[in-house]
């Protein structure tokens, strides 16, 4: 079991992202908003304000999903579809995807079953 972090740079690419992980057979995922050291920085730093241009300057913050998700098929699945939308997530200003181990969850989400279909 992971859970998937995504801190998506663009907006417009948010909901094709949710899709995305629903189509993988991603259950439920959160939404928040965020901001960046740079982009926080940029007016007092000079250094962070070239990044600002570099990252869309006209752009405020970033939209950070995340979902726990039991299998890894899954997992990978949703990988795969994120970087087929958001493009090559090396490149500057696209976003940064990680994903860490997780050994317990306990509150409300649904069990995926194999094979991605979700159960309750």
């Amino acid at each position: 079991m992971h859970v998937l972090f995504l801190v998506l740079n663009k907006k417009e690419q948010v909901k094709p992202v949710l899709r995305a992980l629903m189509n993988s057979g991603v259950s439920g995922a959160t939404l928040m908003q965020s901001t960046g050291m740079g982009r926080t920085l940029a007016d007092e730093i000079p250094v962070f304000g070239g990044l600002r241009q570099a990252l869309n300057g006209d752009t405020v913050g970033n939209t950070t999903i995340f979902s726990v998700i039991e299998d890894e098929r899954v997992l990978e699945t949703a990988i795969r579809r994120i970087t087929e939308i958001v493009g090559d997530l090396e490149k500057p200003g696209t976003g940064i995807l990680f994903t860490v181990p997780v050994d317990r969850v306990i509150g409300s989400r649904r069990k995926q079953a194999v094979g991605g279909a979700a159960q309750n």
